[in-house]
């Protein structure tokens, strides 16, 4: 990422990424808060609520934000006629949600869910009613307004769940948190951008053919990410879903907080140079080789702290949710080498071949804990979602493949080597030396950080060296940071 829109691309990724993890520390409080004031099976019951609204979600998902982020010659009849088509989306999810709230009470086996799931059908209205216009922060690469919308948002739902958690002790505070944080986005998108949209479906066809895929794609990834959860709900209790949740949370945690801000500003860098293939697949390699050196040990490193980690930070009651928390956090690991590769083929438009490598994942995934395991509990299901995942990953390298004829394997290996081999020194050093102290979990927890963070650096330092100090992540990361400190200097 040379020149100008390369140090444009790099400032807006460094952004997003800060401002990310400033909103996502305001999630982790209140996760952190919340499991000291409520119980696991609180966590359970709104979990179990908010998986029906998620797939009664994704399947009335069009995707239209992809339609307009992809779309270079759009006119505000675009911008009307994706709200109209999300009013109708909301309205239809609101209307399932409030007939099937019975039926979801019966198969979690827990009453509860049925008024829980009644009640946020309101944050399905206000999503609904929500201004498109803010879609626009994203296309047009306007950042720091995205984050201040999220942020302000995010503030909102924060405030009020926890205030209710400590006035009622009740899963309720996160329902009505919810709901609070979605009133708040709606306000928050009609004083920040200007667009009225009004309501019209004259380019209908247009979105659609880009978005029925999209629709297919959403499908598949809720049930990649989600499918494991509708299993645990039907075959255990409130609590196990519980810890299994927040598992899942803190593990996505490293991986998504580099990827997901990154992801937003390399998606419309990437429509940008899809029409020079050999641009295109230096930026992927140097994207992939960015997100890879720090989300591989971030992920490989929290599975390593897991024990001390639940015991420190939720106390001993979700001491239960650490083999979930260490499976699942691996799990992270696989996704994230294939996470820019699915930008690729998204920005070629190969939406569909998006699609049918979600789905792969999803049929291994249910041929497992489905066909040959029916009676699989929680921590069998998250090891076979490891495995799909893996699988998922072998698939996207070979469409990619098809699209990027220029990338070879080795160039693919090359970036995710040596992150691979030194997450694999760390996890020595982390197994091997705090465990001749008999100290205290918060002790050992700090250990093993300041251990494997080091360990981590100098390894993959030194095999950027014996190799010749090749171009990519390393070499990049490392002029970024020697320019900052000369410009710091130089104030």
């Amino acid at each position: 990422m040379s020149g100008t829109d390369g140090t444009s691309i790099a400032k807006s990724a460094l952004l997003m990424v800060s401002m990310r993890w400033i909103d996502r520390l305001i999630g982790i409080g209140s996760t952190l808060i919340l499991a000291r004031l409520l119980l696991p099976d609180d966590f359970g019951v709104v979990a179990q609520a908010t998986l029906i609204v998620g797939l009664l979600g994704v399947l009335t998902d069009l995707g239209v934000h992809i339609a307009l982020i992809q779309r270079q010659d759009i006119e505000q009849s675009h911008w009307d006629t994706a709200w109209t088509i999300r009013l109708i989306q909301y309205g239809g999810m609101t209307a399932l949600v409030l007939l099937g709230a019975p039926l979801a009470g019966d198969y979690f086996g827990d009453l509860r869910v049925v008024p829980v799931l009644q009640v946020m059908t309101l944050t399905l209205v206000l999503a609904g009613i929500e201004n498109i216009g803010v879609i626009a922060f994203q296309k047009e690469m306007r950042f720091a307004q995205d984050f201040r919308f999220m942020f302000f948002r995010r503030v909102a739902g924060f405030v009020a769940t926890i205030s209710l958690a400590l006035l009622w002790q009740s899963y309720w505070a996160m329902v009505v948190g919810a709901i609070a944080g979605r009133l708040a986005g709606v306000i928050l998108s009609y004083l920040m951008h200007e667009m009225r949209p009004r309501l019209s479906l004259v380019r209908f066809g247009e979105i659609f053919s880009v978005s029925q895929w999209a629709l297919v794609r959403s499908v598949g990834d809720y049930l990649d990410n989600n499918l494991d959860r509708l299993l645990i709900g039907g075959r255990t209790n409130s609590a196990i879903v519980g810890g299994y949740t927040v598992a899942n949370e803190i593990a996505l945690m490293p991986a998504s907080e580099v990827l997901a801000p990154l992801n937003r500003v390399l998606f419309p860098a990437f429509v940008r140079a899809r029409e020079n293939l050999v641009e295109l697949k230096r930026m992927f390699l140097l994207a992939q080789g960015v997100q890879t050196l720090i989300a591989i040990p971030a992920s490989v490193g929290l599975s390593l702290v897991a024990p001390e980690a639940v015991v420190v930070l939720l106390g001993d009651n979700w001491s239960f949710a650490v083999p979930f928390l260490q499976v699942l956090a691996l799990t992270y690991v696989v996704k994230a080498i294939a996470a820019s590769a699915g930008y690729v083929l998204i920005t070629m438009g190969k939406i569909r071949s998006n699609a049918l490598i979600v789905w792969c994942q999803v049929v291994v995934f249910c041929a497992l804990v489905i066909g040959l395991l029916p009676e699989a509990g929680a921590l069998i299901i998250a090891l076979a979602r490891l495995l799909a995942a893996a699988v998922g990953l072998v698939i996207t390298f070979w469409f990619l493949r098809q699209v990027l004829g220029n990338v070879t394997v080795a160039e693919v290996v090359k970036t995710v080597g040596r992150p691979l081999l030194a997450s694999a020194l760390m996890a020595v050093a982390v197994i091997t030396v705090p465990q001749l102290l008999a100290t205290s979990p918060s002790t050992v927890l700090l250990l093993k950080i300041a251990l494997g963070a080091t360990v981590y650096v100098l390894a993959v330092g030194l095999m950027w060296l014996a190799v010749g100090r090749p171009d990519g992540a390393e070499r990049y990361l490392g002029d970024k940071v020697v320019l900052a400190w000369r410009r710091r200097a130089a104030t």
